[in-house]
């Protein structure tokens, strides 16, 4: 079976082909896995501009989809199915992506599967590493999104914890606009904090004791979680950026920052944001009995979220798995393989199907 996937969730035009291997412990291959960016388009904005994404999604998506069945080598008899996102994300680019995908299903006669952006994630790391050892916890950590989840079987995803207001990769392109350092933030505070001292500056870490007003309720299923456990393990950024807002202030108000206090601030708030997220992550494996940890989305290729996750899992003797580069940031690849975890289960859409720009897991 070949797959022909799709993704146009936010800024990057995407298509693959995506192959069954027949092997129950890496049930995947790559054919191929084409990815047209928008960040050019998007710097001189500092973030995306969901109107100028949309039209260059139209652009691009007809040259994207040609390229990835050359390089996989197919045509499109060769396809058995065509995935795409349904959600969530830009609705006006989720629908350039539906819209292509429905038009080509049902013009070929194939089969239509609808994928949630964060099963694509999760399944990137089966994509590269095989099937995890299950149960276990995976972080979904991006520029929309920060979830954990657990993984008990193989396609079954549980939301156990999350971010009450801002995502990391939100916190990280914000604070680089703030310092100057244009977009997309996280790849430059990266390289920028290798330079850096991280205890340069105290900056809170964010800790969750009360309930949410906004949706009280804990984000794990009752009884999952010890209670004393089931909030802390909850994500939150707002406070880290406003803290880093009136550091700046600060520190820039005899004039412009260094290149020392740059590296050091981008350092300094880096440290935090990884710690407050593995700290959830492993604190919630432990509870979870988990026999693996992995963590995937964009801010996954960050390189010192990688170092540590991979320090704390040898030191506990629990496997950590992230996804390569090429499928840690936004791909079709991931979203053929989520489809056909879905395709093998049953689950196709009809052709009243719509994008979704909120959409559960």
């Amino acid at each position: 079976m070949n797959v022909l996937a799709i993704e146009t969730s936010c800024d990057e035009t995407a298509a693959a082909v995506i192959a069954e291997t027949g092997d129950p412990a890496k049930p995947w291959r790559i054919g191929s896995n084409i990815v047209a960016s928008q960040a050019a388009i998007h710097r001189e904005w500092g973030g995306v501009v969901p109107e100028l994404a949309s039209r260059q999604h139209i652009r691009d998506i007809c040259g994207v989809v040609e390229r990835a069945l050359d390089e996989a080598s197919v045509t499109w008899s060769d396809l058995g199915a065509v995935a795409v996102t349904q959600g969530p994300g830009l609705v006006g680019s989720l629908l350039v992506g539906v819209a292509f995908a429905k038009s080509l299903a049902w013009s070929l006669d194939l089969p239509l599967v609808p994928v949630h952006h964060l099963a694509g994630h999760i399944e990137s790391l089966v994509l590269q590493h095989g099937e995890l050892p299950l149960p276990a916890a995976v972080l979904v950590v991006s520029g929309g999104h920060t979830s954990l989840y657990l993984v008990a079987e193989p396609g079954r995803y549980q939301l156990i914890a999350r971010t009450r207001d801002d995502a990391a990769g939100e916190a990280y392109d914000k604070v680089a606009k703030l310092l100057g350092l244009g977009y997309p933030g996280g790849p430059i505070i990266d390289r920028l904090a290798k330079t850096g001292r991280d205890h340069a500056y105290a900056l809170p870490m964010p800790r969750m004791t009360h309930a949410d007003r906004n949706a009280p309720v804990p984000t794990a299923p009752p009884g999952l979680l010890p209670p004393a456990v089931e909030r802390r393990v909850d994500f939150s950024f707002s406070g880290l950026k406003t803290a880093m807002l009136r550091l700046v202030r600060e520190k820039a108000a005899g004039g412009a920052l260094t290149d020392q206090q740059l590296a050091d601030l981008a350092a300094s708030f880096q440290k935090v944001v990884v710690d407050a997220l593995l700290d959830r992550t492993f604190e919630a494996a432990r509870w979870l009995g988990a026999r693996s940890v992995g963590i995937s989305g964009g801010v996954s290729a960050n390189s010192r979220l990688r170092a540590e996750a991979e320090a704390r899992g040898a030191k506990i003797g629990i496997p950590v798995f992230v996804p390569p580069l090429s499928l840690s940031t936004d791909n079709a690849a991931m979203i053929g393989a989520a489809g056909l975890r879905r395709l093998r289960e049953g689950i196709t859409a009809d052709w009243n199907m719509n994008a979704m720009a909120s959409l559960p897991l």
